[in-house]
């Protein structure tokens, strides 16, 4: 009600303002004031006349127009405004009075939405994508799939997003359903297997191990199914078995694999080659070495790294392999003095101290 007072008051407002300049009077009589004027102009011509200053036919012509000016004067004071103006403000005043509100509430009915009741507070929530939750995202794809169980490509995306989010359950089902309707991949198995361990926990269940195998039958190169592979054979006693999987990828991975501190710190928690902690041209030289040669060379290095470090200690990656390297020969007393000395180096750089930490994470010395 409130809103169609105020849409009557512009209205009001609206035609007010049309009609105020048509409701005034017609022209403002002057009372002779112009005819005077005029009058005085021909005295002073023939002021001008009789002392010379122009002559008789400049001042026939001055009275000519200002006789001419003069009598249009005195007809317009006389004659009263036309009928035919009258006629043409009576009728603008009528459309502004009635033709403005009909026309605006024509408009309105057609073109607005009158009758519109307020939104419910879910659709007021439908805010642009860039400003939602991820949860009210996630809420929204799970409604879609609800009715639209078959979009596979829904699952899809969805499927990670629940595991990200902690919801190993849901995303479990989110990755079967992206096999059914998307067909089966190395990755998604191996996708799935990883929720379904994150389900449990991290331990890699028989459940889960399955789904690795099958990812592999499908990829033998598949990075993730072989990993959890080996942290199944470590959870299950079976470390040699772990550090020869881990081992074989790290073979055949390349220098840059961002996934290669993981495999490293995986060998060196079972006790694995010491190899992982080398250079590659390091490995290449140590390949043909007896036992004895080679863990002489590697404690030479790890020396000649630990001397390097305590002089400039910038280097991150240095004290990770430092560390590493003190781990995989089991020797923990110094992997946590250099992680000690590794935090003072980099304590007052913030960047390098954020690298440091995430590295050391992967090592599983965080704490």
């Amino acid at each position: 009600m409130t809103l169609w007072f105020l849409f009557a008051l512009m209205t009001v407002a609206a035609v007010f303002a049309v009609l105020w300049p048509l409701g005034r009077g017609g022209w403002p009589q002057n009372d002779g004031s112009e005819a005077a004027v005029y009058k005085d102009q021909l005295s002073e011509i023939d002021r001008d006349l009789a002392a010379g200053q122009i002559g008789s036919s400049e001042a026939e012509a001055a009275r000519v127009e200002i006789g001419r000016r003069l009598l249009a004067a005195a007809d317009h004071q006389r004659d009263p405004p036309a009928a035919s103006s009258i006629r043409l403000r009576r009728s603008a005043a009528v459309m502004a009075l009635v033709g403005l509100p009909v026309v605006s509430l024509a408009l309105y009915l057609s073109l607005g939405s009158p009758h519109l009741g307020d939104f419910p507070l879910a659709q007021r929530n439908r805010a642009p994508a860039a400003t939602q939750s991820l949860d009210n995202l996630v809420a929204q794809v799970e409604a879609h799939l609800e009715k639209n169980p078959t979009d596979g490509r829904g699952w899809d995306v969805l499927a990670p997003v629940l595991a990200r989010l902690g919801r190993y359950d849901d995303a479990v089902r989110a990755y079967r359903n992206s096999i059914t309707y998307n067909g089966d991949s190395a990755d998604r198995r191996a996708d799935l297997g990883e929720v379904l361990a994150g389900a449990a926990g991290g331990v890699v269940t028989s459940e889960a191990k399955t789904e690795f195998e099958r990812a592999i039958a499908l990829n033998a190169e598949e990075v993730k199914a072989n990993y959890f592979l080996g942290l199944a054979a470590e959870q299950d006693g079976r470390t040699a078995e772990a550090a020869s999987i881990w081992r074989a990828m790290l073979a055949k991975a390349s220098s840059d694999a961002p996934w290669r501190p993981l495999l490293q710190a995986a060998l060196a928690r079972v006790g694995g080659s010491t190899a992982p902690v080398l250079s590659d041209d390091a490995m290449a030289a140590a390949k043909d070495m007896n036992e004895t040669d080679r863990g002489a060379m590697i404690h030479g290095m790890v020396d000649r790294l630990a001397s390097r470090l305590k002089q400039n200690g910038d280097d991150v990656e240095g004290w990770l392999r430092l560390v590493r390297a003190y781990m995989v020969m089991g020797d923990r007393d110094k992997a946590k003095s250099a992680l000690t000395d590794a935090r003072q180096a980099v304590a007052n750089d913030a960047e390098r101290l954020r690298q440091l930490n995430e590295g050391l994470k992967n090592l599983g010395l965080d704490g």
